[in-house]
């Protein structure tokens, strides 16, 4: 069996000096924020933060869909996408 490190991301609300965020966390944990993309909604808010710390950790190439590679979890304060193949 292959263990594989999973991304759990979590929505972070507004405060007095951040707008809304999501924050994406690889299990060594190395973390990124992004702001909230309004363009979304759901799931796809939190993949988007997902993909970018994939990509920043070259566990994705330039031209390899995100969609294509991790499926998502819901947890109780997020998301959790692991690598399918």
């Amino acid at each position: 069996m292959n263990a594989l490190q999973a991304i759990q991301t979590k929505y972070h609300g507004a405060t007095k000096t951040k707008g809304s965020r999501i924050s994406a966390t690889s299990a060594f944990g190395i973390k990124i924020f992004i702001g909230y993309p309004h363009e979304l909604s759901g799931v796809d808010c939190h993949a988007k933060a997902a993909e970018y710390l994939a990509r920043k950790l070259g566990w994705l190439g330039e031209d390899t869909g995100f969609a294509s590679k991790f499926v998502a979890g819901g947890t109780n304060t997020g998301y959790v996408f692991v690598q399918v193949s």
